[in-house]
């Protein structure tokens, strides 16, 4: 008998244990913060010069710019860089600054602040390669505004469950009414750490997945983290509400006229359905795909899908060249509507 050698077990994307990870981490700065940066696809190397009469040719292959939520990193993304690293697509995934290791907001209204860095992140991509944006929650608030500014070089949007059109009660009741804030914060004594751990532990997959059973443990202990005590919990809380307030002015829609691709997600317990099909229909030329089995964070329910649908609009955009719209997948048409 000839023994023969045990595969190494696979991790959830698919990639062998034993296999280097096809993510690159370095640290950079963007708009004067410091922030973490993971990157896939083909190593950037740089081109000789060129004469003037012989110019080098502009890369054509599209490059993803992701960016994460609230409360959230570029980790978020790790599943779907590893699935883009597969088919060979260039792709970053920032932490936003005050989240992960990113350099902390300073005082002050927080939107402006992310723009600029979210500026700086396409303008140091565009150098490489036409930049299609895609945000999930505040990522897709940036990623909008980000087309609302017709100087900065984006060909195209993917906004996964933006906030700020229809949100859930509970979004609602953060900007709306401070009392449970007020009532948090004027506890006689602080909860303690291990109480606000556990319930974290409890809360985060219910409110990112699409079911609470398939979270990650890993995933949900890296958000778990963003709540170590009763002091953090509170700012972030503050840091919520304050968010909430700015979203109320935070498009002009009108100014988008690059392609767009409205992604609703059907179990999203943060952003209703409904916010993505407001969205859709105040840019006319958007299209819109609603997923009735995904959550506010699908890059964590269907990283495989997701890439696939980022992959398949980037191309679509480059081929437009950022002039107008780009047709989405084949599996979604002007509104389409899937259960999985």
């Amino acid at each position: 008998m000839t023994a023969s050698k045990r595969p190494a077990p696979a991790v959830r994307s698919g990639r062998t244990s034993s296999e280097p990870d096809p993510i690159r981490v370095s640290f950079r700065r963007f708009a004067g913060v410091r922030t973490r940066v993971f990157e896939v696809g083909p190593p950037v190397v740089e081109a000789p010069k060129r004469s003037r009469k012989h110019p080098a040719d502009k890369p054509r292959g599209p490059r993803l710019v992701l960016l994460h939520g609230y409360c959230d990193s570029a980790d978020t993304w790790r599943p779907v860089l590893r699935e883009l690293a597969a088919e060979g697509i260039a792709a970053v995934a920032v932490d936003l600054p005050g989240f992960g290791d990113a350099q902390p907001l300073r005082p002050g209204p927080m939107l402006p602040q992310l723009d600029a860095f979210a500026a700086g992140v396409v303008r140091e991509q565009a150098v490489l390669g036409p930049v299609v944006l895609a945000g999930n929650s505040l990522g897709g608030t940036l990623s909008l505004r980000a087309a609302q500014n017709t100087r900065l070089p984006v060909i195209g949007v993917v906004s996964i469950a933006a906030p700020g059109f229809v949100d859930s009660w509970l979004v609602r009741t953060v900007a709306r009414n401070p009392l449970p804030l007020r009532l948090y914060s004027a506890l006689p004594l602080p909860v303690p750490g291990f109480v606000v751990r556990a319930v974290a532990e409890q809360v985060v997959p219910r409110l990112l997945y699409a079911d609470s059973g398939t979270a990650d443990a890993g995933q949900v202990r890296r958000f778990t983290t963003l709540f170590p005590d009763y002091r953090a919990t509170t700012t972030r809380l503050e840091q919520a509400r304050q968010l909430v307030t700015e979203l109320a002015d935070a498009y002009e829609l009108d100014r988008v006229r690059v392609p767009l691709l409205v992604v609703a997600c059907g179990k999203d317990k943060l952003v209703t359905s409904a916010a993505g099909r407001r969205l859709h229909t105040l840019v006319p030329h958007s299209r819109l795909l609603v997923r009735e089995d995904w959550g506010h964070c699908p890059q964590l329910d269907d990283p495989p899908e997701i890439a696939e649908l980022l992959t398949f609009f980037a191309a679509g955009a480059v081929r437009a060249g950022g002039t107008k719209p780009a047709a989405p997948p084949a599996a979604a048409t002007a509104e389409d509507t899937a259960a999985g």
